[in-house]
């Protein structure tokens, strides 16, 4: 009989040692792998929801630029908050993966090696610009969300009921804010949407051939600018109506 390697295991209930073939043991290795494998497809598949969500919040803003005669953008918010088990849509569909992207994204970012100083190719360079825009995003979200809650002071707070009166209010609180936080979160949030969507088709093996990713990049492309339009278009408008704060 062949030699095999074997490693003594610990005594049963009746004092028996057993051995067995190492190569009957789990590999943690392999383990490991697959957790990681499994939690990076979540984050891609909390992405795309996330990233669904932010093209529909951002259509739906754009609506302020259509006047308050009559107030498109409300209809709209009344739409939204007429809905039925609101508050659970916004958990399952919105703040967990939002929570989950996130967290996740932020391990990614603290382990990512950019590489563009070796190798200064423009996928490269994409994939630095999404590193960047995702931190940005992080303190973003957290000054939006936490200030249309009410969390930062009246002044930023959301009413859905004077939705557009007080959207203008938020956006017009300060120069900072209108000139700097939202144009810049804006920004960062179309390209990482829309470089996101890319790169998800890449890792579902949707896209496999050079020409699929290269037509794909058309679409995110459009995405992009899509999402832009609407983002500051509704950012257009809100400045636009810090008249009706007077």
């Amino acid at each position: 009989m062949a030699n095999r390697p074997l490693i003594p295991t610990i005594a049963d209930e009746e004092g028996t040692v057993s051995q067995s073939p190492v190569a009957a043991l789990p590999l943690p290795a392999r383990t490991h792998r697959n957790t990681s494998f499994l939690l990076r497809r979540l984050h891609s598949l909390t992405g795309l929801v996330f990233g669904g969500y932010i093209v529909v919040h951002l259509i739906v803003n754009a609506t302020m630029s259509q006047g308050t005669s009559p107030d498109v953008f409300q209809v709209q918010v009344n739409k939204i908050h007429a809905l039925p088990f609101l508050w659970l849509t916004e958990w399952v569909f919105i703040y967990l993966p939002i929570i989950f992207h996130t967290v996740y994204g932020i391990l990614i970012i603290l382990n990512c090696q950019p590489n563009v100083e070796k190798y200064p190719y423009a996928k490269n360079y994409f994939y630095l610009a999404q590193r960047i825009s995702a931190a940005v995003i992080v303190l973003f979200v957290l000054f939006h969300v936490l200030g249309m809650k009410g969390l930062l002071g009246s002044t930023l707070k959301f009413d859905p009921q004077n939705a557009t009166y007080s959207t203008a209010r938020h956006i017009n609180s300060s120069l900072w804010v209108t000139y700097l936080v939202y144009p810049i979160g804006i920004l960062a949030s179309c390209y990482h949407l829309a470089n996101g969507f890319w790169t998800a088709a890449i890792s579902w093996g949707l896209t496999i051939s050079a020409g699929a990713q290269r037509r794909w990049g058309y679409v995110c492309a459009g995405i992009f600018v899509l999402t832009l339009c609407c983002g500051y278009l509704a950012l257009g408008a809100a400045i636009h109506n810090k008249q009706l704060l007077h």
